[in-house]
């Protein structure tokens, strides 16, 4: 048996380092799945990220046929405020338009877990409730500047520099990071 990863997230992989400590001679190997990150017309945030972490899960299993047994988990975060997803900004602009509207406010960190062995997938989903203090125009404009924000979902790393602007969570702080760890745990215990 092969576990898999099906991310190349840094902090994932750190992640799930951490969740398989227990686990004799865990390790696994990483593959990288290209899906469609569209959220359907309807579709609610909850099960939006689910059926991605799924996707990104069963499309990492035909990539990774070349282990024996493998075991593949997939993993995908959103933000969500006022009921609507904030992805990746597209642009300056779009992080800055995210990053006023988290601002002194508080918003939803969905991330979803998925783990599948092609005869069955089990997911869970960790939503943490995360509140920004107020920022400034200025404070947003050097943040952007950094470049960080750009390929975050929802313009800001809690683990890193956007961790700054977090005033509190409620709820999982590695979930808002990227990976639940206790649902992971969870799942690598159940297939």
């Amino acid at each position: 048996m092969t576990w898999v990863l099906a991310s190349t997230s840094p902090r994932r992989k750190e992640l799930l380092t951490q969740a398989g400590f227990s686990f004799p001679g865990f390790s696994f190997e990483l593959v990288a799945p290209d899906i469609d990150e569209t959220q359907a017309d309807g579709e609610m945030p909850l099960d939006f990220v689910a059926r991605l972490a799924i996707e990104k899960a069963q499309t990492g299993l035909t990539l990774a046929k070349k282990f024996t047994h493998p075991r593949v988990l997939g993993s995908d975060t959103i933000v969500v405020i006022d009921g609507k997803v904030l992805g990746k900004p597209q642009d300056k602009a779009d992080a800055m338009q995210m990053l006023m509207q988290l601002s002194g406010r508080t918003h939803q960190v969905m991330t979803a877990v998925a783990l599948t062995d092609g005869s069955q997938t089990l997911s869970r989903t960790c939503v943490t409730e995360v509140t920004f203090c107020e920022l400034t125009q200025a404070e947003i404009t050097a943040y952007i500047d950094t470049g960080e924000p750009m390929d975050k979902a929802g313009s800001y790393g809690i683990q890193a520099i956007g961790g700054c602007f977090v005033e509190r969570i409620n709820g999982s702080y590695s979930a808002v990071v990227g990976l639940p760890l206790v649902e992971t745990r969870e799942l690598l215990k159940l297939i």
